[in-house]
């Protein structure tokens, strides 16, 4: 390919001004939802924490997840990869936002506000007790700083080779560093279940000390790497909507979307309902009492919606194979699972705070300011995972602008794009 085709080919795949126009409209909505958050803060402390890690939890899992599917791709190939690697690449990028955007969650362990091991009055119960040589201030913080390390290592390298894939002429060049990214992938797999697993028990199951489930990291994972997916689909049809890229997003790598979607629906619900026969079945007191606090009351409401809409909706929908090769009717289940996603994290999250004894703003306070309260902490539930999404899209948008939106370098490009160049 010679100097002035290359420049051309990245013209033409580089992003188009929307997505600095919809990053710099998510940073205006994010910047008032901010404001709004620090005032509902003042008023409900403990609906802003519960909200806060809520919306923390699911945008990590957007950028964390990316990754999973990133590495994914590289052991496996195929198109479907291919057309979506670097919008995955730019949201892997973003982790330096998480990172920032997770001192607030520091603040609230140290000052005891979300986690009711860090509280001294129940930091001296028993079943504390036996814990406390995991569940500590320092060594939380520690954890959390070598899963950021790790995700942070994994994101550069497979950005940077990827990226210089782009300007490697010399075909040995590129097939050294397609080689470098399947290397770092198989491991790389394998960090990210360790470090996935643990984070989820430190960041929402802990929430509960005294509860625990050997599946719950499983879980965590398969609803980060569904997360990802989804976004990225959301992605690929919007960019497809401009008349430069619209050859490139094909009805058969929405129908790879939708049916990896489609697997990652099942699993998740698969897990979910394992999860729940095992301690249902068991009906243990140290487990049962954890989906109690969920069934019943206002919460049993919640758990049919996710039924429904996490798991039979979606599942329907994604059993037609004309569904999942149209854009407009994918990014609509995809819509719908990063909505699902939200509430079943709230589901996950919030009853756990409110059952935390008040101490310091603690969730009980949630109770006590009376009807405003309530109101302020139902607003809280929107808002603040709209706080954390403006930001995380304003830099998202500056990543994925920064790179042409196609791996220029990569062997299985010109196979990805066949058809729209009238092969087959």
């Amino acid at each position: 390919m010679s100097a002035e085709a290359a420049a051309d080919t990245k013209t033409t795949y580089n992003a188009p001004s929307s997505v600095g126009q919809l990053g710099g409209r998510a940073l205006v909505a994010g910047v008032v939802a901010l404001v709004l958050c620090v005032v509902g803060a003042f008023v409900n402390p403990a609906g802003f924490w519960r909200a806060y890690l809520v919306g923390y939890v699911f945008w990590t899992g957007v950028s964390v997840g990316s990754l999973a599917i990133i590495m994914l791709h590289h052991l496996s190939g195929g198109g479907w990869g291919v057309v979506i690697r670097r919008p995955l690449e730019a949201a892997a990028r973003t982790l330096p936002v998480m990172a920032i955007l997770f001192l607030p969650i520091a603040f609230a362990v140290f000052t005891h506000r979300l986690y009711p091991w860090t509280v001294p009055e129940e930091a001296d119960l028993e079943i504390i007790k036996h814990k406390a040589i995991y569940l500590n201030i320092p060594f939380f913080l520690g954890r959390t700083v070598f899963y950021f390390a790790m995700w942070f290592m994994l994101s550069y390298f497979l950005s940077k080779w990827s990226l210089a894939q782009d300007s490697a002429d010399d075909p040995r060049e590129r097939r050294r560093l397609k080689d470098r990214l399947q290397n770092l992938s198989g491991p790389g797999i394998l960090l990210f279940g360790l470090t996935v697993t643990f984070a989820a028990v430190d960041w929402v199951m802990s929430l509960e000390p005294e509860w625990f489930s050997t599946i719950y990291g499983l879980l965590i994972m398969v609803g980060w790497g569904l997360t990802s997916l989804a976004f990225a689909i959301v992605t690929t049809v919007v960019i497809s909507k401009d008349e430069r890229l619209a050859h490139v997003y094909q009805p058969r790598h929405f129908h790879d979307h939708g049916k990896l979607l489609l697997a990652f629906v099942m699993l998740w619900a698969y897990f979910s309902f394992s999860q729940f026969l095992i301690i249902w079945s068991g009906n243990l007191p140290e487990e049962i009492p954890w989906y109690m606090r969920r069934l019943f009351g206002g919460w049993g409401y919640v758990a049919v919606a996710l039924v429904i809409g996490h798991f039979a909706l979606p599942f329907v929908l994604l059993l037609s194979r004309e569904r999942k090769r149209r854009a407009r009717s994918l990014v609509v289940v995809a819509l719908l699972v990063l909505m699902m996603r939200v509430v079943d994290l709230f589901w996950t999250i919030a009853p756990s705070v409110l059952a935390m004894p008040h101490h310091g703003g603690g969730a009980d306070a949630a109770h006590g300011g009376g009807g405003m309260a309530d109101v302020v902490a139902y607003v809280l539930n929107f808002i603040t995972p709209i706080a954390i999404g403006g930001f995380w899209l304003w830099w998202y948008a500056r990543e994925l602008a920064s790179r042409p939106l196609l791996p220029l370098g990569d062997q299985g490009l010109e196979d990805a794009l066949a058809d729209a160049n009238g092969h087959h």
